[in-house]
């Protein structure tokens, strides 16, 4: 695309998407979108008994703002929660799609949690002492799943989140103009 193709976003969308760049062409839709405070993360089972070599299909890929240092920013989760979404693949299984939430409880007096069902907490995947790791390539977490037992996963990847069409539907976000 040329320069000459952007032109001025439309009025409201700032608003729309606080924190957002965006390039439009002269139709006036949406090309890309990076919201600059967001990283998506890509989480992979690491290696266990069930799977010696760990599993690429089974998962997690989460959308949550993060420090320099690579830790969940609770102060701007606040401000971004509704697009702090967490999408569960695990093979043979229906995705989930949920929501990444702070609780209070836990040993560090608050909890992230992964968030399937806002009406139900027997549903939700508790990340172990997330807020003290860092969710960095390379680094491992762990998650207690819905049925109680303690995962562990691998840091694929990090990157800044960027808006299309395929992750409004992956992550079922909603955006309102």
């Amino acid at each position: 695309m040329l320069s000459r193709d952007i032109v001025d976003p439309p009025q409201g969308l700032h608003r729309m998407l606080p924190g957002a760049l965006t390039a439009i062409n002269k139709l006036g839709t949406a090309i890309l979108t990076e919201l600059t405070d967001l990283n998506r993360i890509l989480l992979n089972l690491a290696r266990s008994r069930e799977f010696p070599d760990g599993s690429s299909r089974h998962g997690y890929d989460f959308i949550a703002p993060l420090d320099p240092e690579g830790h969940i920013d609770p102060v701007l989760w606040k401000k971004y929660r509704d697009y702090c979404r967490i999408r569960r693949f695990w093979a043979g299984e229906d995705d989930e799609v949920g929501r990444l939430v702070h609780k209070p409880g836990g040993a560090e007096h608050a909890r992230w949690v992964f968030d399937y069902n806002p009406n139900q907490d027997d549903d939700d995947e508790v990340g172990y002492k997330f807020g003290a790791h860092a969710f960095l390539p390379g680094e491992y977490v762990s998650i207690s799943g819905q049925d109680g037992k303690l995962h562990t996963f691998h840091v694929i990847a990090v990157n800044p989140v960027m808006l299309s069409m395929a992750l409004i539907k992956s992550f079922e976000l909603e955006i309102k103009l």
